[in-house]
């Protein structure tokens, strides 16, 4: 065998294995998630009533209003910031991430716990605080960032937890609001991995159908 003939053989088997995994491949794969799942394959997007895009099933978004259903504290505000007016500083670490705070440190305690700094200008209330004010009941996914500080979930306890502060404000049933978390509550993936969760935004979105 030459030496010619195997480089030739070789660079014919490159282009051959380039073509199926670099173009067929990706594109029987586009073809199918488009055919079966265009939900997911375009990003699991959701929109208001008008037909607007107003976000993703996979990416949470903050809520303080006390007309919403509240989620959870996220170290990049779900990144919403503004990258060229950044003075919070929210997207150092990125557009996802954990803070890496331990417990013990001053910066995670005076996020949740707030500080009594005699100057009005430099005191702030923490998110334990800001919650027991609302009449909620504070819960471990309502103080704590997630891994991802992108979670768009909070768990049914939370959700239930400010029930009475929704249907309060919006001057609704309590009961009416509690079907609302049961019918927007993901199950266990499988049916065994993991905890069941209400996605935020999509509970929000059915608040507002409520009174359309």
């Amino acid at each position: 065998m030459s030496i010619v003939r195997e480089t030739s053989r070789a660079i014919r088997v490159t282009l051959v294995l380039w073509v199926i995994t670099a173009i067929i491949y990706p594109l029987a794969m586009v073809g199918f998630s488009q055919a079966v799942f265009p939900y997911q394959a375009n990003g699991s997007l959701l929109k208001n009533a008008q037909g607007q895009v107003i976000g993703s099933a996979l990416i949470g978004q903050p809520f303080a209003s006390d007309r919403y259903f509240n989620s959870r504290p996220s170290t990049t505000s779900y990144s919403t910031a503004n990258p060229n007016n950044d003075e919070a500083g929210v997207l150092k670490t990125g557009v996802s991430g954990a803070s890496n705070l331990a417990p013990s440190n001053p910066a995670l305690l005076e996020r949740i716990a707030g500080n009594n700094d005699p100057d009005p200008s430099k005191k702030i209330q923490g998110d334990f605080n800001r919650l027991k004010e609302a009449g909620i009941a504070p819960t471990a996914d309502l103080v704590y960032t997630s891994g991802s500080s992108l979670d768009p979930h909070i768990t049914v306890e939370a959700a239930r937890n400010q029930v009475d502060r929704i249907a309060r404000v919006r001057n609704l049933q309590p009961n009416k609001v509690e079907a609302l978390i049961t019918q927007n509550t993901d199950s266990r993936f499988l049916g065994i991995f993991g905890e069941p969760g209400v996605n935020v935004l999509k509970l929000n979105l059915a608040l507002d159908a409520l009174q359309t």
